[in-house]
């Protein structure tokens, strides 16, 4: 759990077996309009002795369904849309086509 503008939030977390740390698909209220339209993703190390990680999240970057509709992503979890603005991280691409952009 961490808070953000005085609301506590959670996103559900993977582990990832080739880094060893927490892979995190997100959506916030950004998305489609400064961000990818699909969502992003944060990578963040393994909780402490105490449960606690840090989520740094001017390292969100954009899944590889954003600079191609060849590439596929996986959706992002209905528990990990924050109902919030993240402005941080990779913004979206430029050059999005907008054919392949999902829209919130």
């Amino acid at each position: 759990m961490f808070e953000i503008a005085g609301r506590t939030h959670r996103l559900q977390a993977a582990l990832d077996a080739e880094t060893d740390d927490l892979f995190i698909l997100f959506r916030d209220t950004t998305n489609g309009r400064e961000t990818y339209g699909a969502g992003r993703f944060l990578h963040a190390p393994k909780p402490d002795v105490s449960g606690r990680t840090t989520l740094d999240f001017n390292r969100a970057y954009n899944p590889p369904c954003a600079f191609t509709p060849f590439a596929t992503c996986p959706l992002t979890p209905a528990e990990n849309r924050l109902p919030v603005p993240i402005r941080a991280g990779e913004l979206r691409y430029r050059g999005e086509p907008d054919s392949h952009m999902i829209r919130p």
